[in-house]
């Protein structure tokens, strides 16, 4: 199974998320962009909690028209399957080319991720 994260993006997410656990108001690059290839879903992580290294935050697009900040647990999108038996994915190739919250803006004005 391929990691949903690399090392070095889950030494990003985990910054960020030390970062936040401090208080600090950051709008960071997202790290990792994650789907489901047979779904509409996609999540795009900023952030890991350093306290468990499990709960990500970000950018949660359901597919449903209302992508909207949260948080979900990685072992959560681990076991997720799509109606084709196909696990989340890891954009291999995803470049983030603004801050989170410039994707929030644009997400919720087109009521999907761009990009």
């Amino acid at each position: 199974m391929i990691p949903l994260a690399t090392e070095e993006e889950r030494t990003r997410l985990l910054a960020h998320g030390q970062a936040r656990a401090a208080g600090q108001d950051i709008d960071p690059l997202p790290a990792v962009r994650l789907f489901t290839p047979d779904a509409h879903a996609t999540w795009l992580l900023a952030s890991l909690d350093p306290a468990d290294g499990d709960t990500a935050y970000g950018l949660i697009d359901l597919g449903i028209g209302m992508p909207a900040l949260g948080t979900v647990r990685l072992s959560d999108l681990a076991s997720i399957v799509g109606p084709r038996q196909r696990p989340v994915m890891r954009d291999r190739y995803f470049q983030p080319t603004r801050r989170l919250s410039e994707y929030v803006r644009l997400a919720q004005e087109d009521g999907s991720i761009p990009d």
